[in-house]
């Protein structure tokens, strides 16, 4: 896939990976035109009183989002339009819903005859970190973290936790539970907080009860490093991190749910 770069006074290469087969070309950001709206246009009542993101972790806030678009030119020309029509009609929408925004268009480019998926392209050109394990592992080739022979490895992009260098094996809510608090290491999380975090409201509520239950499953599993998960008499359990403990995730963190 060939895509040329949209016309622009700053361009600037990202660094190339090994093995990633494109660069991209990012276009300078650009705030959005806030002339798209009334200046006097009301917050929409929704955001009154509107619950917390629950992926967003606790101690964290949300300041963006990043959307992969895969297109050619080819194909963008017979769909009658350009790449560049394309960024810019982007735009005009982000301004006309959010007059605050600013955004920033990045153009990915890859040799003729790459192949492939054009998301996938885009996604490997921009480095996103689940695309790039993915490509890693697709072609068998282990992360540093994966050969070390002891200790414990919660990778919390992959789901997953390795026990000296074996799988722990955990369920999706043993896994869930074990995040939740390494997500927000080092504080005291009570099983109230745990209950409406981790079970839908549509979900029967578990008791306290059933709380200890699970955890008592998960260090179960964690064997000789479930000191990891620790109990605060009282009032609920808390993360502690050794220095045979490694944390993996994605350069921002992992959200609680999907």
């Amino acid at each position: 896939m060939s895509l040329a770069p949209v016309r622009t006074a700053a361009v600037r290469t990202a660094p190339s990976l090994p093995d990633v087969p494109a660069r991209p070309v990012s276009i300078a950001p650009r705030p959005a035109e806030t002339s798209a709206a009334p200046a006097t246009q009301a917050a929409p009542a929704a955001r009154q009183g509107a619950p917390r993101v629950r992926a967003v972790p606790e101690g964290t806030e949300a300041r963006g989002f990043v959307l992969y678009v895969g297109i050619d030119e080819t194909k963008a020309a017979a769909d009658g339009t350009t790449l560049h029509r394309i960024v810019e009609a982007l735009r005009a929408l982000t301004a006309e819903v959010a007059p605050s925004a600013e955004t920033y268009a990045a153009v990915a480019l890859a040799p003729e005859g790459a192949g492939g998926r054009d998301v996938d392209v885009v996604r490997l050109a921009l480095q996103d970190p689940a695309a790039l394990a993915k490509q890693r592992e697709g072609q068998g080739i282990r992360d540093d973290a994966d050969r070390h022979p002891n200790g414990v490895i919660i990778d919390i992009s992959r789901k997953r936790v390795l026990l000296d260098g074996e799988a722990a094996g955990l369920t999706y809510k043993e896994f869930e539970l074990l995040q939740f608090l390494v997500l927000r290491e080092g504080r005291t999380i009570d099983r109230h907080e745990l209950i409406d975090n981790l079970w839908d409201a549509d979900d029967e509520a578990p008791s306290e009860r059933t709380i200890d239950v699970h955890v008592r499953r998960l260090r179960s599993k964690l064997a000789h490093y479930q000191d990891i998960v620790r109990t605060v008499r009282g009032v609920g359990y808390r993360f502690d991190r050794h220095a045979d403990v490694s944390i993996r995730q994605a350069s921002t963190p992992s959200p609680d749910l999907y």
